[in-house]
């Protein structure tokens, strides 16, 4: 009975490893299945750019980001393949271990046979009790006879058990070197894709490297532009907070008025007050809505359904001349023709205002915190009204010029601006 109970112990332990192996893959299969759905969607905005034949520059980001895909699926298919051959492995040792169980069970269930057939009439059973000498001892023989029965039969069980273990582990094994195989096959596959991809885009840069003087005096012009834009946006926003600030102190003076105010903000209001524009004073419920939004960060979903980071925060190396520098006060997302930019939390359209001719923005509160999205070609949303997670703030304006759809996102804190990257979910 023990070992029987210890092989049913095992059985369960083998189960619930099997559960989480399949889990472990099953995670990194449904990784994969995204990867390779981003790689689509890029390989789409990337055919839309190369109709246009208008920037070359922009054909690189978009190829530089599909093989950036690319490798990500190659790693993702990697560790696939590493935690299937060390499941593999464990299971090969099952097997061999479950085979010399079972051969040492087998031959001493084979003896034991052979024992009870030579033994096998009622008579010299009957004879083996008779012949004792005392009562006791013939019970003794009779227990005796019937525990090596049982004995003998669930030592039978448990190699039908072992048996029956054996066949489902050599079953998974051949189950997972058809897998191994397929993925084998798979990551071979990409990473000759890889290395084409790593080929185009090396003619694309030597082709680049043509227009070396164009491309660096049209990067430091678009920078000197977006350093025009973001000096308008602190400004807008300075002014939204010293506004915010002044209806605050309104609202405390009415409420001194009425007799409802704490004795800390009758000291407060005695003295002349400047209303600040670089600190919001937060309301109740504004520090509520700021410390909900502090608590989503790198849980805030994408200002855009796809897209991928073209342009990242802060000062970088321009991706084709290192030596030139370029400056981002948020992230540029690069999505698909027609898209439709999202509020990526609840909050109160601040302002909707056009930047440039072509470049109309939104900007919505949470507490002490803003998001900021450019690039909107329209807007479906008005100053004062209050929007949910996911709701649809306008279009995404495409570029005639380049063919390339951006929406340029940021948060601000106060005036001062944060990494979108560190509180967006990662993709």
């Amino acid at each position: 009975m023990p070992k029987f109970l210890l092989s049913l112990i095992f059985i369960c332990a083998t189960t619930f490893m099997w559960a989480q192996d399949d889990s472990q893959q099953e995670k990194l299969e449904q990784r994969k299945a995204q990867i390779q759905q981003e790689i689509r969607d890029n390989e789409k905005m990337l055919q839309s750019v190369k109709k246009k034949e208008k920037s070359a520059v922009n054909v690189f980001l978009i190829q530089a980001n599909k093989i950036k895909l690319k490798e990500k699926l190659i790693n993702t298919t990697a560790k696939q393949e590493k935690l299937l051959s060390n499941d593999m492995y464990i299971n090969q040792v099952k097997v061999n271990k479950l085979k010399k169980e079972l051969e040492v069970l087998k031959a001493d269930y084979a003896k034991m046979i052979l024992k009870s057939y030579k033994s096998r009439s009622e008579q010299s059973r009957a004879m083996f009790i008779l012949s004792s000498e005392s009562f006791l001892q013939a019970y003794k023989r009779a227990q005796y006879l019937k525990q090596y029965t049982n004995f003998r039969k669930n030592q039978g069980l448990e190699i039908q058990s072992k048996t029956a273990q054996l066949v489902d582990y050599n079953a998974k094994l051949d189950g997972q070197r058809q897998v191994k195989k397929k993925i084998i096959a798979e990551n071979q596959k990409e990473k000759q894709s890889l290395e084409v991809e790593k080929q185009e885009q090396q003619k694309l840069v030597n082709s680049i490297k043509k227009d070396k003087s164009k491309i660096i005096a049209d990067t430091k012009a678009k920078q000197q532009e977006s350093r025009k834009i973001d000096a308008k946006i602190k400004e807008l926003i300075r002014e939204q907070i010293r506004l915010a600030n002044k209806r605050a102190e309104e609202e405390r003076r009415k409420r001194i008025a009425e007799g409802k105010a704490s004795e800390a903000e009758k000291a407060e209001a005695s003295s002349p007050k400047s209303y600040s524009s670089d600190r919001i004073t937060l309301t109740p419920e504004g520090k509520i809505l700021a410390a909900d939004f502090k608590a989503n960060r790198g849980k805030l979903p994408w200002p855009v359904e796809k897209g991928f980071i073209s342009l990242g925060y802060g000062d970088q190396p321009h991706p084709l001349y290192p030596t030139l520098t370029v400056h981002n006060s948020g992230v540029e997302i690069t999505t698909e023709q027609g898209a439709s930019a999202r509020a990526v939390f609840e909050g109160v359209v601040s302002k909707v205002i056009a930047l440039s001719p072509v470049n109309r923005a939104v900007f919505i509160q949470h507490g002490d915190y803003f998001t900021v999205y450019q690039n909107l070609s329209s807007v479906s949303v008005e100053q004062g009204d209050k929007v949910k997670v996911k709701q649809v703030l306008g279009k995404v304006r495409t570029s005639g010029d380049t063919g390339k759809t951006i929406i340029k996102f940021l948060i601000i804190q106060n005036t001062s601006n944060n990494n979108p990257e560190g509180w967006l979910q990662n993709r």
